[in-house]
């Protein structure tokens, strides 16, 4: 991530990281208190019902007494960087010099850890703001492998996480995204390359694709995010990894016959003991 306080020009920070000179002196504009509270309630009807669509998210606004338009709404869901998940044919062009790669899972047995990864990003509300949420999630055991969090959706948070990732777990053979740009950039593109991974990405708008992201979502969502109203990036960055320590080591996923994520990872069956629990979960 850019550090404007580091000694290291930030024409040196911008090419090490591969992003563009202009993306340094972009400064955000500062987004009003009614628009935080429509994005807040957008990402709760988002997370409950992700078919809808700007048009459908209106009308359920509307009937909460909520005054407005469609495309004030999909401005904002761009900015949360949400859409409707439903299958529909891909028509949109690609970005210049950013190549989509075709979906390798499908069909595909999985059946064994660091067969193949998957990663996504959420949007994450706050008291005053709001903040977007990555994780790098094993397919076969449903554990989450790193994560990070970031006031801004810039390559960097991501390569953090991808690098955490593989710092500690190793390679995947596969690793899935979907067609963002953070994910289809030359820098991280080029860092699954340099480990030999074989890059695969969802079809546009499939949310099927990377369905257990999305159910991981929901748990996150439901369990932790809207139980809580976090003040800073860093309380969220705590609070979010004591969570996704509890999902990894304690908490019972029903696809994998009540075993938690961590054990089927490691492939034991019988409960760990409690001193494990950090150094087999989440780095804080």
């Amino acid at each position: 991530m850019i550090n404007r306080h580091h000694p290291l020009p930030l024409t040196q920070q911008s090419r090490l990281l591969r992003l563009s000179r202009s993306s340094l002196y972009y400064e955000p504009h500062p987004t009003s208190e009614r628009d935080l509270r429509l994005m807040g309630k957008i990402d709760k009807l988002h997370t409950a019902r992700p078919f809808a669509g700007a048009r459908m998210l209106r009308d359920m606004l509307r009937l909460a007494g909520e005054q407005v338009g469609r495309r004030h709404i999909s401005t904002l869901m761009k900015k949360m960087g949400i859409e409707a998940l439903y299958r529909k044919p891909n028509t949109s062009k690609r970005h210049p010099g950013h190549k989509i790669y075709p979906y390798l899972l499908k069909g595909l047995d999985i059946n064994r850890p660091n067969q193949a990864w998957a990663t996504d990003i959420t949007y994450l509300p706050m008291a005053k703001g709001f903040a977007y949420l990555i994780v790098i999630l094993d397919w076969y055991s449903r554990k989450v492998l790193s994560f990070r969090v970031s006031n801004t959706m810039d390559n960097s948070f991501c390569l953090e996480a991808l690098e955490e990732a593989i710092a500690r777990y190793g390679t995947p053979e596969i690793f899935n995204t979907d067609q963002g740009s953070q994910f289809t950039s030359d820098a991280f593109t080029s860092t699954l390359k340099e480990h030999n991974i074989r890059i695969s990405m969802d079809g546009k708008g499939s949310w099927r694709d990377n369905v257990f992201v999305e159910r991981l979502w929901r748990s996150v969502k439901y369990e932790e995010v809207y139980l809580k109203a976090y003040e800073t990036v860093t309380e969220a960055r705590r609070s979010i990894g004591i969570y996704l320590n509890f999902y990894n080591t304690e908490r019972p996923h029903s696809s994998l016959d009540g075993i938690p994520p961590d054990q089927f990872y490691y492939n034991i069956l019988l409960p760990l003991p409690l001193a494990a629990c950090n150094d087999a979960g989440i780095h804080l």
